[in-house]
């Protein structure tokens, strides 16, 4: 079995309410809550940036993987907002878990699927014999301009996984049984070079953006496994807000609760590259063995990455070795719109 074998995933404590940034901006606050279902984000700390949220995140994944990190061969971090336009963020990772230097460690961006297409290359690099173990994370500090419809989604956390390989069950937290993917040149959401904040197309990012690839990418899935949505226990879709993965598993005819235990937009926001990868932490953090998850990320661009994992007999050990997701995101400190737009630096001199 290849498959992951330590999970970890982290949220900074700061918040900021929706009807905080509404009432800022003269807009209705429960219009907007409505809206997107968003009650309220998460922030980086002023000390925050997509690096250390990698960073936080590994290290509880390297807890549960409870191998050394001179194993692993591969480190790759998938993220919108890495600090440094030229320098790597993987190699900031590993030199703080103390990884050997011998290793393979890059980049990745593809908008909001940057994390899952870190998960699908080490899981191929371990498939080809390259490596025994690696690293794939996907984090962000998501960007959005003041007074923009995105302001009031943008939000910050991260995902990590040690991938691996093994014939015992017992040391296998989920294996990873299939992955797919669909991608097309649909332009709904960019950044240029030297741009501050990222533009959309409006309503234009639902359709054919969101809704074609991640139903594509579903449905192509459940195609090739044969499996039926009575198949599997639970489904984590991307969620750039509250109501697009639950509109999606409609469409698809995926009971609501087989949706919600992967949703957490609605307490964090959308934490873009974080997104997916920590619905299937929390969801990982309440699974059983035997358990099928199925997981189908969305990137602009756009594409979408699906997998299907069955949780083995390590995830009962494993689980209690690493900070709960939930301890993260029930510790909130509240902020008003002029301290987050500060711990933001969305105030210019």
């Amino acid at each position: 079995m290849i498959g992951i074998v330590g999970y970890g995933g982290y949220v900074p404590q700061y918040r900021i309410k929706t009807r905080e940034i509404a009432n800022v901006w003269g807009e209705d606050p429960e219009r907007v809550e409505k809206g997107l279902g968003i009650l309220e984000k998460s922030v980086p700390g002023v000390d925050e940036d997509a690096a250390t949220i990698a960073v936080e995140a590994a290290r509880i994944a390297l807890s549960r993987a409870g191998i050394d990190p001179s194993l692993i061969g591969a480190v790759f971090v998938g993220s919108e907002s890495h600090p440094y336009a030229v320098k790597p963020t993987a190699t900031i990772v590993a030199e703080a878990l103390g990884s050997t230097p011998h290793l393979f460690a890059a980049d990745l961006e593809f908008a909001c699927k940057a994390g899952t297409a870190a998960m699908q290359i080490v899981y191929s690099m371990i498939k080809a014999g390259m490596i025994d173990y690696g690293l794939a994370i996907g984090a962000d500090t998501s960007q959005s301009r003041p007074g923009d419809a995105l302001e009031y989604s943008a939000g910050a956390g991260g995902g990590a996984f040690i991938l691996g390989k093994t014939n015992r069950e017992d040391e296998m937290i989920a294996s990873l049984d299939y992955t797919v993917s669909y991608a097309t040149d649909t332009p709904d959401f960019w950044r240029r070079q030297h741009a501050e904040y990222p533009s959309h197309g409006g309503r234009f990012t639902g359709e054919p953006a969101y809704f074609k690839h991640l139903i594509s990418a579903t449905e192509k899935m459940l195609e090739v496994t044969g499996y039926t949505v009575e198949d599997i226990d639970y489904f984590v879709f991307h969620q750039p807000n509250a109501k697009f993965s639950l509109r999606a598993a409609k469409k698809l005819g995926i009971p609501k609760e087989k949706v919600t235990p992967g949703l957490l937009t609605p307490l964090i926001g959308n934490t873009y590259s974080g997104a997916s990868v920590l619905g299937l932490v929390n969801v990982l953090d309440r699974a059983s063995p035997g358990e099928r998850i199925l997981v189908t990320s969305f990137g602009s661009g756009a594409g979408s990455d699906s997998f299907i994992f069955t949780v083995q007999e390590g995830i009962e050990e494993k689980r209690d070795k690493g900070v709960p997701l939930s301890a993260y995101i029930e510790k909130k400190v509240y902020l008003s719109y002029g301290r987050y737009a500060k711990h933001r630096g969305k105030l210019k001199m």
